[in-house]
């Protein structure tokens, strides 16, 4: 090894590695050093920045103020939302309250290269803090580079006893988990494609038996033949760019992965006869209606992935939050 001063080289060398220190990622003989995706300071203003943006963004009914803070299923759900609400209520939103996040735990993991991400498990003053409708809100924010800013891609509302413990080293930062699933009872990588199919046909059998799994398969079966009215419905998973699934491993070696999906409805009626289309549903829809409207939605699905190892009930979807996104007439 050569010692020598600090000449101009040097001193641009160090220059740089103070910048890469400072967005998070160190080059170490040409690999990504694992490094924590964030610091606890900016993780704490990524969701400031995101709850005041949110919050312009509902009082005014205006999707353009929290566009830059939102993506993903989150993303594609609240924009959809807004551009509703702009529609039927133009002068913003008469029953406006401002969003409030306290006691936030941020999880935040230790991992090479990007994309980044956290949770940040906090709760919400939409909720009552005792009993049964007791929630916590946990807030996916993923990072795609240096050069982005931190957006809340997912949401997860869930009751206490529902969060799980998440593995730790000594200085408090979380495991992300394995995209293949080595460790795990499934991959996360697989979990939009698997959950896509078996809504279609119930398999693969990954899935615990649940609201969100059998009793949406069912409820389904139930509502698809009316008089007059044929429901049909078909699944398709997301699961690229900025809806990657990520997931963090949990202290029984477990994981908990936040994944999307896409879902169309069609509803086709029988001659004579048009689908209904709700005044919520008016600015999300083009083409005319005839006798034929297909309503595309997007979930973000919070799922709890069992260790390596189990035969059974190897995932269990906690949460699935959806939204229309877009609507087709014909």
């Amino acid at each position: 090894m050569v010692r020598g001063g600090r000449g101009p080289l040097s001193a641009v060398a160090a220059a740089v590695a103070l910048t890469l220190a400072a967005s998070g990622c160190v080059t170490v003989h040409g690999e990504l050093a694992v490094v924590p995706a964030a610091t606890r300071d900016e993780a704490g203003q990524a969701l400031k920045d995101f709850t005041e943006a949110y919050n312009a963004a509902d009082e005014a009914y205006d999707p353009t103020l929290d566009a830059h803070r939102v993506t993903g299923s989150l993303g594609a759900i609240n924009q959809a939302g807004l551009k509703v609400r702009s529609v039927t209520h133009p002068d913003g939103n008469p029953k406006h309250r401002p969003l409030e996040l306290t006691d936030v735990t941020y999880v935040i993991p230790k991992k090479a290269g990007w994309p980044r991400w956290f949770v940040a498990d906090a709760d919400s003053n939409t909720d009552t803090d005792t009993g049964p409708d007791d929630n916590r809100w946990l807030l996916l924010f993923v990072r795609e580079s240096a050069d982005a800013m931190w957006e809340a891609s997912h949401l997860a509302v869930l009751a206490p006893d529902e969060v799980p413990p998440f593995r730790t080293d000594a200085d408090g930062w979380a495991e992300p988990a394995p995209a293949d699933g080595a460790s795990l009872a499934a991959a996360p990588r697989d979990l939009s494609r698997d959950y896509a199919a078996y809504l279609k046909s119930g398999e693969p059998k990954v899935f615990a038996d649940g609201p969100h799994t059998s009793g949406l398969r069912d409820q389904r079966t139930k509502i698809s033949n009316r008089p007059g009215l044929a429901l049909q419905f078909a699944d398709q998973p997301l699961d690229t760019g900025a809806f990657a699934p990520v997931g963090l491993v949990t202290e029984d070696g477990g994981a908990l992965v936040f994944f999307s999906n896409r879902i169309y409805e069609r509803a086709t009626t029988a001659d004579g006869y048009r689908p209904k289309v709700t005044a919520n549903e008016k600015p999300l829809l083009t083409g005319e209606v005839r006798n034929t409207l297909t309503r595309e939605s997007v979930a973000s699905l919070t799922a709890l992935v069992k260790p390596g190892g189990a035969d059974e009930d190897r995932v269990t979807i906690l949460n699935r939050f959806q939204g229309v996104t877009a609507l087709q007439g014909s």
